[in-house]
């Protein structure tokens, strides 16, 4: 009876470790998906920016032919 004791303390031991091992484990996802997104902004925003460049220059040109 002792050794399952023993083996249910020894059990509850580990339950700290795994838990720091998840939350871990979420910190690094989390942190990856993060950069990801900022990296997928980034390009967006360069793409859009670009656009706008096209746009104000053929705006400008037009009232500039009138």
């Amino acid at each position: 009876m002792e050794y399952s004791g023993n083996g249910l303390f020894a059990l509850f031991a580990f339950i700290p470790i795994i838990l720091y091992l998840a939350i871990l484990g979420f910190g690094i996802y989390f942190v990856i998906k993060v950069i990801k997104f900022i990296n997928a902004k980034t390009i967006s925003d360069r793409e859009r920016n670009a656009k706008l460049d096209e746009l104000i220059q053929v705006i400008s040109k037009n009232k500039n032919d009138e």
